[in-house]
């Protein structure tokens, strides 16, 4: 049975709370082992009630992999690892196991089996492109490679659980096709159309009311001020402008370093709600994974169809429920662990939550500097409540009025209310329940919500002050005022968005960027953002 509606006082009193499970930005490169394989990186993962007009009572899980694709990466651009499982899961019980699913298998296809070719004096050649005219069809003759994925939904152990195949309903069989990532406006006269016929109607088994699935390229959707934030956070992180911080950073499209810059590769499965919620309390746990064979070889001699020699288990590379968790939170010597590591795992590396570094890291940065704007003599700009039981709520176990599993088992997963109903695009707030809005985060994660301010400004003590609901300010009784000296200071990274950024249809983030030519590209780095 689902739980009932929140009421918004009850849902604000945990609003902030699972803010600090990310920190500005998203899961990109964020570990030692991943950078070597890139088709395999997690990078963003969204949870969140569909708010397409008519599909309300669906759920829309995203997945992003391989970060910072250039749009004019050619000649092969970025398809997906074929050794490679990635893979949704699903916890509707609160165990921290997954108890559903969502696993792709990607095959890569040559036409005829050596792409197409050409008589050239005689002598027939394959082709060295992946296409040689312009694409407007899945099966368009002028396609060298096609990309295909299987969906399969498990349920109980992602291993040895019961797995059956996902079909599509409305192409037939169980083979799903992706789109050729966006080489440019010639190749491809209308993407957006061309695209559009990769969004497949699937039945999901044991489901009676069918879904769609998506994968390929997107436009990267999160805004973040990565570039400075890397160079020692080479900028003020406090709101500036009127009335602001003297030399903090104001809020400008111009400060995000991946929205209208870099593509990214979605796979989305929109579900029935009662299809994923089961026998638990109508609150789910997302988090998804990617992993690749215990062993490879390289070929002395590759080919197309066998570059190199696989074999032994799956073992998982890359792991992500709430962004940035490995990027910012846990150390450089445990990156590649966490990413291997299951939900189950997690207090393992406990030590990470109750006792943050990057807090001390903005205080080493940033103390001698706001003392002399401000004419103060703080000692400490991290908050100094050890150990973060605030944080460990956040990160590991949900928050007992908003989005709490039925069975709390501490472990690192996005968390959604399914109860909740969902916001139309136009009136979302980016800042999620703190804006009043209850269908975003951290009630799950939409495309448009900021979850960059809200958790700089956890991260840096915000559950020390009172906290508003229902326009009175509240102390959540987690710690106080005297732990967080600069708790309440409006921490931004100056790179701001909104739902409007994004599409109002599944699957939601926006067609990629064209990687030719460059007065088409170019006006979309620079767009402005929505306000």
């Amino acid at each position: 049975m689902k739980i009932a509606r929140l009421t918004l006082s009850s849902a604000l009193a945990g609003t902030l709370l699972l803010g600090s499970a990310s920190a500005m930005a998203s899961s990109h490169r964020e570990a030692p082992a991943i950078t070597e394989k890139p088709k395999t990186d997690n990078t963003d993962v969204y949870l969140f009630r569909s708010y397409e007009p008519g599909r309300e009572a669906f759920v829309t899980i995203i997945a992003n992999f391989q970060p910072f694709q250039d749009p004019g990466g050619g000649p092969n651009y970025y398809t997906m690892d074929p050794e490679a499982i990635y893979e949704i899961h699903v916890d509707n019980t609160g165990d921290a196991v997954e108890d559903l699913t969502f696993q792709f298998k990607f095959d890569n296809n040559l036409r005829n089996g050596t792409g197409n070719t050409l008589n050239i004096g005689g002598k027939t050649l394959s082709t060295p492109l992946r296409f040689i005219g312009p694409i407007t069809s899945p099966d368009d003759p002028d396609l060298s490679e096609t990309e295909q994925f299987t969906l399969t939904l498990v349920s109980g152990n992602r291993r040895s659980g019961t797995k059956a195949a996902v079909a599509n309903a409305s192409g037939g069989g169980t083979t799903f096709g992706k789109p050729v990532d966006y080489a440019g406006t010639k190749a491809f006269p209308d993407y957006a159309a061309y695209a559009r016929q990769f969004i497949h109607t699937v039945t999901f088994p044991g489901c009676a009311v069918q879904g769609r699935v998506f994968a390929g390229q997107r436009a990267e959707g999160f805004a973040v001020n990565v570039n400075e934030i890397f160079d020692l956070v080479n900028f003020v992180p406090i709101q500036g402008g009127d009335g602001g911080f003297p030399g903090g950073i104001t809020q400008s499209r111009f400060n995000d370093d991946l929205i209208g810059k870099y593509n990214i590769t979605s796979l989305a499965v929109e579900v029935p709600i009662a299809c994923v919620t089961g026998a638990g309390n109508g609150v789910i746990g997302a988090w998804a994974t990617a992993s690749l064979p215990q062993a490879r070889i390289l070929d002395p001699s590759p080919t197309y169809e066998q570059p190199e020699r696989v074999g032994g288990s799956f073992v998982q590379v890359s792991r992500l429920g709430n962004p940035l968790v490995n990027e910012v939170v846990i150390g450089i010597d445990r990156k590649d662990l966490f990413n291997a590591a299951r939900p189950t795992q997690d207090t393992a590396l406990a030590d990470f939550v109750t006792n943050p570094t990057f807090p001390a890291i903005l205080d080493t940065l940033f103390r001698a500097p706001v003392n002399a704007t401000l004419g103060t003599n703080i000692a400490n700009l991290a908050p100094n409540n050890f150990p973060r039981n605030d944080l460990v709520t956040t990160f590991l176990t949900g928050i007992p009025t908003l989005n709490q599993l039925r069975t709390v088992t501490p472990s690192e997963m996005q968390r959604l209310n399914t109860a909740v109903s969902p916001t139309p695009r136009a009136s979302q707030n980016p800042f999620g329940v703190v804006g009043d809005d209850l269908a975003g985060y951290p009630n799950g994660r939409r495309p448009g919500d900021d979850v960059t301010d809200i958790t700089l400004r956890v991260a840096m003590g915000r559950l020390c002050y009172p906290v508003p609901i229902n326009g009175r300010p509240t102390d959540l009784g987690l710690c106080t005022p005297a732990n967080a000296p600069v708790g309440n200071v409006p921490f931004t990274d100056g790179a701001p968005v909104s739902a409007r950024d994004f599409q109002n249809a599944f699957p939601y983030l926006n067609d990629p960027i064209p990687g030719s030519p460059d007065e088409v590209r170019e006006p979309i780095r620079n767009a402005p953002a929505a306000q």
